[in-house]
């Protein structure tokens, strides 16, 4: 089994106060349990990303990211819904049209975050004549419990499940959902052949751990990991070779999860469409020679960086989308592709402009800073894609009305 070197901790990440590196602790100790218990101390990428982001009590999504460093700039990055209400209030538009198409009054959101969108979309249907019965699956206790605090003052008919709907008509809503969704890495090694990449306790240290600086001058000592790897099992062989040839050196990743999740989804999902907004490429474009690192990517604090195995449970982890498989899965499900095209023309096209014309937006310059940030191809409006699939749908769907790119998927 080959070994990489153990990840370490990037300069200018922000220093652990005292709890943030005691849940720290606790999540890597339960990491190195998991590890120790498995018959070759290894475990699959997509195994261990897993437990540090939905591990009950520990995870990421499950724990960390609402009950440490409160004294710091809240979260870890900025969400859409976050950045304005507009972005809301114009998908709402969308969501509109596909409640009428559907017949139904019902949304459901997956991973509702902070609230924001939905408290931008209710009322924003409300305007239209629209009293929605809106339904959040929520995987987070404190995430849920943050959302029921700050949607209470609506009044409006919110309920939150904690498994797919057995059936369900109308409109779904998952903004940076699948980005989150656990993923396999592989590589391709200088003799061509398939490697699965996983992780193991470090072997350079002789306890297994390292010390971390906690913000009050503590040391906290954390099991150390490290990559290491293993010839990819002939089902993973083969969906890598469908998408890709052979690079040796080239590292990358495959969201079999969210395939699976986009497939499941064709089984309840009896009317309507669900609109699935995430950063990521059509499958030309992921699997591109010059992408050889791959599109993982870890946020903690408001800081960007690339190890995964730093600060398990206290930072996000995410990888792009790849739309082509998504689709792919969509279809596999029995649901139609109903549009794809870029975060900028989907919201352009659903009414951004109409609405900054009808407030006050045009002269607040916070307002406007955040609508160039939706909008600029250098930023958010490009490397955002939205994608719709849905069943019994017959209306075009105004968001992909130009600029639809489903040919490229």
């Amino acid at each position: 089994m080959t070994m990489h070197p153990s990840s370490i901790i990037p300069s200018g990440l922000p220093a652990l106060d005292a709890d943030s590196s005691a849940h720290a602790q606790a999540v890597s100790h339960y990491l190195m349990q998991q590890i120790r218990a498995s018959d070759i101390d290894f475990i699959p990428f997509d195994t261990w990303m897993d437990m540090a982001l939905y591990a009950p009590g520990l995870g990421y999504y499950s724990a960390g990211n609402t009950k440490f460093g409160s004294h710091l700039p809240t979260g870890d990055f900025t969400t859409a819904p976050e950045l304005t209400p507009l972005y809301g209030r114009t998908l709402a538009r969308q969501v509109a049209q596909v409640l009428t198409e559907s017949e139904s009054v019902t949304v459901l959101e997956f991973g509702a975050g902070s609230g924001a969108l939905a408290a931008a979309i209710i009322p924003a249907l409300r305007q239209m004549g629209i009293e929605p019965v809106y339904q959040i699956l929520e995987v987070s206790a404190d995430l849920r419990a943050r959302q029921q605090q700050g949607l209470a003052s609506l009044g409006a008919n919110i309920s939150w499940l904690t498994e797919f709907p057995v059936e369900f008509s109308g409109c779904v809503v998952a903004n940076e959902v699948l980005d989150a969704m656990p993923v396999t890495l592989f590589r391709w090694n200088d003799d061509g052949e398939l490697m699965e990449l996983g992780v193991r306790l470090a072997q350079a240290s002789q306890n297994h751990a390292v010390a971390v600086e906690a913000a009050d001058g503590t040391n906290a000592p954390l099991p150390s990991f490290e990559f290491a790897e293993r010839r990819a099992d002939p089902a993973l062989q083969g969906l890598v070779s469908q998408r890709m040839p052979p690079l040796p050196g080239y590292q990358s990743e495959i969201n079999r999860q969210a395939e699976a999740w986009m497939t499941q989804m064709g089984s309840w999902l009896k009317r309507g469409a669900a609109l699935l907004m995430d950063y990521g490429f059509p499958q030309r474009e992921y699997y591109h020679p010059q992408r050889h690192e791959g599109t993982l990517m870890c946020h903690f604090r408001h800081h960007a960086h690339s190890q995964p195995l730093i600060y398990a449970g206290l930072q996000d982890i995410t990888s792009h989308v790849d739309f082509t498989a998504m689709a792919d899965a969509a279809l596999s499900g029995g649901l139609q592709v109903l549009g794809y095209t870029s975060q900028a023309r989907f919201l352009i096209n659903a009414g951004l402009p109409d609405l900054l014309t009808q407030t006050d937006a045009v002269t607040n310059p916070q307002t406007m800073s955040a609508v160039q940030k939706l909008l600029s191809e250098a930023e958010m409006g490009e490397l955002f894609k939205v994608l719709a699939v849905g069943r019994g749908v017959d209306q075009a769907l105004m968001g992909f009305n130009r600029g639809d790119r489903r040919d490229r998927l």
